[in-house]
């Protein structure tokens, strides 16, 4: 089925050379760059923007998690991150550019792996500045709004234990997404399709749970599909989440890690 000689080129050296040859694909590309800059500016401005929307007046009680409120923004940027990473692998088959790229790196899941390493690492860079504008963005806010920690509000300082688990695991949270969708890109091989598929696994798990009426199932759905992961913003209120903060993130690592298993499976079998 490969078309490409399992052999080892001359002067090949390995993942190091796959590496390099993906990170100078990609500076050549004018899209990344902006896709990354999407990322960091649609995160922090959405969180900037839920939090200008939010107030809780004096003598009022208000349930609402400020560092959550924050990050609001990471639903949207993981879109952004679901589209950077299908598109390097999803442009190379639509141009053909796949079969060089097979031909000098035989190795197909060498392949995959340093495509899936450039771009989540570049996803990983960009949600932390996401993470860290919208989290200063909270703290310049908030406070104006009645949302104090005078009050019992969460302090949107990474000193503070809740706040650097959700700042870490939403930079987390954005990888894992890049990471999923590389494994759907590597299964689809079209970039329509594979965005579509991306963006319908992230947002369509949500909708059908708020119309599940039956607390079991609604649970299950929260618990057991990749929305889970965004429970590691949560830093109050955690007995009443249908799982825990790290566990949700693991659920969603493992939907990740089988996408690119499957991806990389599927890419050793067929043809380019």
């Amino acid at each position: 089925m490969n078309d490409a000689p399992a052999v080892r080129y001359p002067g090949w050296t390995g993942g190091r050379d796959a590496l390099r040859a993906e990170w100078s694909k990609l500076l050549t590309m004018p899209g990344p760059a902006w896709l990354l800059a999407a990322i960091v500016g649609l995160t922090a401005a959405v969180g900037a923007a839920a939090d200008a929307a939010s107030r809780c007046p004096t003598g009022m009680t208000c349930s609402v998690d400020t560092v959550k409120l924050s990050l609001t923004g990471i639903e949207l940027g993981q879109a952004v991150a679901a589209i950077l990473a299908v598109l390097p692998l999803c442009n190379e088959y639509s141009t053909g550019m796949i079969r060089v790229t097979l031909a000098a790196i035989p190795r197909r899941p060498v392949v995959l792996a340093a495509k899936a390493s450039v771009i989540t690492g570049l996803v990983l860079v960009a949600g932390a500045f996401a993470v860290l504008g919208a989290l200063v963005a909270g703290a310049l806010i908030l406070p104006g709004h009645g949302f104090t920690t005078a009050r019992g509000f969460s302090e949107l300082s990474l000193a503070y234990g809740p706040t650097l688990r959700a700042a870490a695991g939403s930079v987390l949270y954005l990888g894992l997404v890049a990471l999923l969708s590389m494994g759907v890109a590597a299964i689809v091989r079209d970039s329509a399709v594979s965005i579509g598929l991306a963006l319908g696994v992230l947002y369509l798990f949500p909708v059908f749970a708020a119309f599940i009426g039956n607390q079991t199932w609604h649970n299950r759905i929260e618990r057991y599909t990749p929305m889970a992961g965004l429970n590691i913003q949560a830093t109050t209120g955690l007995r009443a989440l249908p799982i825990g903060p790290w566990a949700g993130l693991g659920v969603l690592a493992i939907w990740a890690l089988a996408a690119v298993i499957v991806g990389g499976v599927l890419l050793r079998l067929r043809d380019a």
